[in-house]
């Protein structure tokens, strides 16, 4: 049996690997890293530890707060249009587009069709970032216009979510209270906290940020939730503060890609199953293909209108999936709309 003393050190030499086949390659560490993880996971048979769901949870959940703190409010404003119209139809299309697919042309029942639906409309946010930090559009208006459309996506996937499965219990109240409290409040906290913690080498900012964070992901969890979309809020609050403090935002930003985000995308990888992608190769390819073909028709024809010189590229980015698919696949096994096939079938949604 793999000790996690024995799992955490082959996973590490995988990351490390990863960044240096990333650097002669020049290909997204994204993509290395989630292909390294199904080698480990299907050739090296490396265990997923607790530690490391977790770890690649928090990354999830850390990577889309940084996306939101990446967003110029001001660009969004802006950009309203483009991000309701992109966002909206990267949902909306490849959400009825599967939905019909997967009921009428693969004879799915209802429930198990609206799973599907819903998978198929994702975009992963913390993905995007990921992408658009290596590349430097990050700090472009296009990469800002990328990231605000793709949060509108993801709200259109979560809503979705939320209104056909989801049963709200009395967590709800303390979520959306106390993500309402954070994202209200901690912008305001600035200058007190700053100036009596700030700049310091036991980094009291990092650490605010992420108990806020952790308080997000256990309140989610018991409101039977999720708090990525609220994390990417709460950056978007929070960004005029990062573009004040651009020093702790880097330091933000090397804590999450140097030790969150690899196990984020390995551990994605590792989930899944090389055996049940080749029994169910057909279905896998239809499937892509059903995505990607609405995707195109929502997104390339508004990208072409607005961001004519970067179309082709917003419409690939748009096109990618990891968190969201996952969750979705999550909901269905659980209330037993799918099956474990389905779920590991969730995870091989393409990225780049």
């Amino acid at each position: 049996m793999a000790t996690t003393q024995y799992v955490a050190m082959a996973l590490s030499v995988v990351v490390l690997l990863a960044s240096m086949i990333s650097v002669e390659l020049g290909i997204s560490i994204a993509v290395v890293e989630i292909i390294l993880g199904i080698a480990a996971g299907n050739l090296l048979h490396l265990p997923t530890p607790a530690w490391l769901t977790f770890l690649a949870s928090f990354g999830s959940i850390v990577l889309t707060f940084l996306a939101g703190a990446e967003v110029d409010p001001g660009v969004l404003r802006d950009k309203l249009n483009e991000s309701l119209v992109i966002g909206g139809l990267s949902f909306l299309l490849p959400f009825a587009g599967g939905l019909l697919v997967t009921h009428y042309g693969l004879g799915w029942d209802w429930r198990a069709a609206e799973i599907g639906g819903i998978a198929l409309s994702t975009t992963p946010l913390a993905v995007v970032y990921a992408v658009l930090v290596e590349t430097g559009l990050n700090q472009a208006e296009i990469g800002k216009t990328i990231m605000a459309a793709t949060f509108v996506t993801d709200f259109g996937t979560a809503a979705a979510l939320s209104a056909l499965f989801l049963t709200p219990n009395l967590w709800m109240i303390p979520f959306v209270l106390v993500s309402v409290a954070l994202i209200v409040v901690m912008p305001r906290l600035e200058g007190w906290f700053f100036a009596r913690y700030g700049n310091r080498v036991i980094e009291p900012e990092l650490k605010g940020a992420f108990a806020a964070l952790f308080l997000l992901m256990y309140l989610g969890e018991r409101a039977q939730s999720h708090a990525v979309l609220l994390a990417f809020l709460l950056g978007l609050a929070l960004a005029r503060t990062f573009e004040r403090r651009r020093v702790e935002q880097q330091r933000f930003r090397v804590v999450a890609f140097a030790l969150l985000t690899p196990f984020f995308f390995i551990r994605s990888g590792m989930n899944v199953s090389l055996p049940a992608v080749w029994a169910n190769l057909g279905l896998l390819a239809l499937l892509l293909v059903v995505k990607l073909t609405f995707k195109f028709v929502g997104v390339y024809p508004f990208a072409r209108r607005w961001v004519r010189q970067h179309a082709s590229y917003t419409t690939l980015l748009m096109s990618t999936g990891l968190t969201f698919g996952t969750i979705s696949a999550t909901y269905g096994l659980n209330a037993g709309y799918t099956d474990a096939t389905a779920m590991k079938l969730a995870r091989t949604a393409p990225t780049r």
